[in-house]
């Protein structure tokens, strides 16, 4: 049924005949070299040049005032939830349509998740869902703003880029001002992504990437909170290293803080790779235009960027026109070796998520319903 589509993606995308999976990283710069000096040098671990010259890569790359490597994606937004003042107890609205991580780190806080719907322009959160949300479910007391039902604080709204697309910032920014409610941006799948010229991860009070093995540029395991507040740069990075206070040979800690450190051996692996970054989105993007002349003259939609923003591609995504279309290419596309793979299942889905306070998300469950994520990676570049 799919057989002339998928040929003509393995040919138009140079990918031959071999097996393409949906995301590989590629190691084609200085990894092993810099990996061999971190082994040299003993310092595997906690401390290195390489995760300072990483941070200051990423700041150089977001335009951040403050980058903080951690352990992964899923820690550095915990710790963005918590210094932007998320408490045990609390609301956080976010989007359904993301990766279990989002709402994940969330609930390790001790808060709960609310969902509001995504837009079918961006994939990410709606900025006329979350207006509708605030002021169906929200009341505003002082400078916060509650949930009228429980009285619990909305104490963050995180907004994320799906598949490298910006959500739209402008509204959203205006939105939570007026509600008094800071954003957090899970930033973990935009490197190299912008809106209207501002790297995504930096237009909140603080922002997450991830460097997970899958993404644009990776370090195996590990992410970064981005912020342009230095202060609380500062002290996310005392609070990510054990919030240990300086000293020749005393340990002594001020907080209970985490040990969410990247060690020095990951930062070094993703030096390399930061290195190659704009040769590494120029193949995405070109990937993502033959994909998109690709689907021109289809019943399906492949989603593109917005007007003002620049999408690294993580993940190229294709629209189906339903549930049962969809399913049937993901079988015929993995049979056939390339693989595809669904959006993730909507989190207002998951058992543990099921109760959460929710808007309408019509929008979510059909997109959901609909996405295709298509072979998207720098493996054989294109010619």
């Amino acid at each position: 049924m799919f057989e002339d589509l998928l040929a003509e993606i393995r040919q138009k995308q140079h990918f031959g005949d071999q097996f393409i999976p949906l995301h590989a990283p590629v190691f084609h710069g200085k990894e092993k070299q810099y990996l061999l000096d971190t082994i040299d040098s003993t310092f595997v671990s906690s401390v290195g040049e390489y995760v300072n010259r990483m941070e200051k890569m990423l700041q150089e790359i977001t335009g951040a005032k403050k980058a903080v490597l951690c352990v992964n994606g899923t820690s550095a937004l915990e710790m963005c939830l918590r210094l932007a003042g998320t408490k045990p107890g609390d609301i956080v609205l976010t989007q359904s349509l993301s990766f279990v991580a989002t709402a994940n780190a969330i609930a390790h806080i001790g808060a709960t998740p609310a969902f509001a719907d995504i837009e079918r322009s961006t994939l990410g959160l709606s900025p006329h869902a979350v207006q509708a949300f605030f002021e169906s479910f929200c009341i505003k007391k002082g400078h916060g703003t509650f949930l009228k039902e429980s009285g619990q604080k909305i104490s963050a709204c995180v907004p994320m880029h799906s598949f490298g697309l910006s959500c739209r910032m402008n509204e959203l920014q205006e939105i939570c001002k007026e509600w008094n409610v800071p954003i957090v941006e899970d930033a973990a799948e935009a490197l190299g992504s912008s809106y209207k010229g501002q790297h995504c991860g930096t237009m909140g009070l603080l922002g997450a990437l991830s460097f997970n093995g899958n993404k644009t540029v990776t370090t195996g395991g590990g992410g970064a909170i981005l912020t342009n507040d230095e202060k609380i740069g500062d002290l996310a990075k005392h609070l990510t290293t054990t919030a240990k206070l300086p000293h020749r040979w005393e340990y002594f800690h001020d907080y209970a803080g985490w040990n969410f450190r990247m060690p020095n051996v990951n930062a070094a692996l993703g030096c390399a790779q930061l290195e190659q970054l704009p040769q590494i989105l120029n193949i995405k993007r070109k990937r993502a235009e033959i994909y998109d002349h690709i689907f021109m003259n289809s019943p399906w939609e492949f989603v593109t960027e917005l007007p003002d923003t620049l999408s690294n591609y993580w993940l190229c995504a294709v629209l189906t026109q339903n549930k049962t279309e969809r399913d049937n290419f993901l079988a015929a596309s993995n049979d056939a070796k390339l693989m595809t793979r669904p959006a993730w299942a909507p989190l207002h889905t998951l058992p543990m998520y099921t109760d959460t306070p929710k808007g309408s998300l019509d929008i979510t469950v059909d997109i959901a319903n609909r996405l295709v994520n298509l072979p998207s990676g720098v493996e054989g570049g294109i010619s």
